[in-house]
């Protein structure tokens, strides 16, 4: 249980450092969403730009059967590569955005 609340902090600190980021363009509110009951962890963009309506997923994480899956990651650098910075291991990140037959093919875990 010891582990799962450090990758909670971790998750927590990544999505709080994300969320400071300002957008460059039109009235957008970064909203970070920090589910730490069902430990499910997004970044949401949401306002109005010179095209429309913007409402946006940057990146969810959960915490599922011990694992770290990054559900969805629509940023620039990669927040895979933020949390093995972070210390957390391969073996617990699941790329859940892969095919489940194509994850092995990775380097991470596969579930």
């Amino acid at each position: 249980m010891a582990q799962i609340e450090q990758y909670r902090q971790i998750i927590q600190t990544v999505v709080k450092r994300h969320a400071e980021y300002i957008p460059s363009h039109g009235k957008i509110e970064t909203l970070p969403l920090c589910d730490t009951i069902k430990d499910n962890y997004l970044l949401i963009d949401l306002g109005w730009d010179r095209t429309g309506r913007v409402h946006a997923v940057v990146f969810h994480l959960r915490i599922h059967n011990q694992k770290i899956w990054v559900e969805y990651d629509g940023t620039e650098e990669g927040i895979t590569q933020e949390l093995l910075d972070l210390g957390i291991p391969k073996e617990d990140i699941v790329l859940g955005f892969y095919r489940p037959e194509y994850r092995e093919l990775t380097g991470f875990t596969v579930a």
